[in-house]
């Protein structure tokens, strides 16, 4: 199904053969709901399947997606719909305010915004799982990476109607404190000529509130620093990227974006 508002993407010898039946194509589905559905039955008869695109985003929810975005499926992001449904992306801003700080990400580096890197403090054991121009969740244990692929239900369904209520897993909220993550949201981006990297640094907006994971706690990191590759993302090589992870001091979290070297993905223990 090609949701209109979401958006979808033609290839132009689509579009061509399209124009030349979409008039009598259209007289043969008045009983279809909205264009996009009538759209998605010419084209099916054409002979021709839509492919799911995750960067397009519907956003049938309702609430705080912020949850939803730190789990951003490996795709470039392309669209969000129904904006007038979610809470503003960024705490204690307008809506419009929100989006523009997200843009202040993209526009230094489209190619990695809301792209997920998870990398793992073995000394502190602590778990980081950043979203990139966005947030940076830290864990106060070992969690695997598929785990985390899974969105934190920040957010509420649409509507009461649906079962399932998503079409994707997700992770529920959880006031254990080896479950529920310390949250930082993106502060500021920055970079010059002279750097190799690019620097976004994300601040906590709240206190957790809850006790230690087994006494590890992560409380008194105030600010994370991450520094990426001025390179822009290669999406054609199919996997996320690694990173490492080095404490300034007590309060700040310098964390490094790279490459994953041989097996590093699947060796998180």
């Amino acid at each position: 199904m090609a949701f209109g508002g979401a958006g979808y993407a033609l290839s132009y010898p689509l579009v061509r053969d399209l124009s030349k039946i979409l008039d009598g194509c259209i007289m043969r589905y008045p009983y279809l709901y909205g264009s996009d559905h009538i759209l998605q039955s010419c084209i099916s008869e054409l002979g021709v399947s839509l492919t799911t695109n995750p960067g397009f985003h519907q956003l049938d929810l309702r609430g705080d997606i912020s949850g939803f975005l730190s789990a951003h499926p490996l795709s470039p992001v392309l669209s969000f719909h129904h904006l007038d449904a979610i809470d503003p992306i960024f705490p204690d801003m307008t809506q419009d305010a929100a989006l523009r700080h997200l843009m202040e990400a993209a526009k230094v580096d489209h190619s990695r915004i809301l792209q997920q890197t998870v990398c793992y403090d073995h000394n502190r054991s602590l778990t980081y799982s950043i979203s990139w121009g966005y947030t940076v969740h830290i864990y106060e244990r070992l969690h695997a990476p598929g785990y985390l692929h899974m969105p934190y239900q920040t957010f509420q369904p649409w509507n009461d109607a649906g079962n399932p209520q998503f079409m994707f897993n997700v992770r529920q909220v959880s006031d254990n404190p080896c479950e529920a993550p310390h949250v930082f949201f993106f502060g500021h981006v920055e970079h010059t000529n002279v750097s190799d990297y690019v620097t976004t640094t994300y601040v906590r907006k709240a206190a957790r509130g809850l006790p230690a994971c087994d006494n590890n706690s992560a409380d008194s990191i105030s600010q994370i620093v991450v520094l990426s590759p001025i390179q822009p993302f290669k999406w054609e090589e199919g996997k996320r990227e690694c990173c490492t992870v080095s404490s300034k001091n007590s309060y700040v979290t310098e964390i490094k974006i790279r490459s994953c070297m041989e097996g590093e993905a699947s060796d998180w223990t």
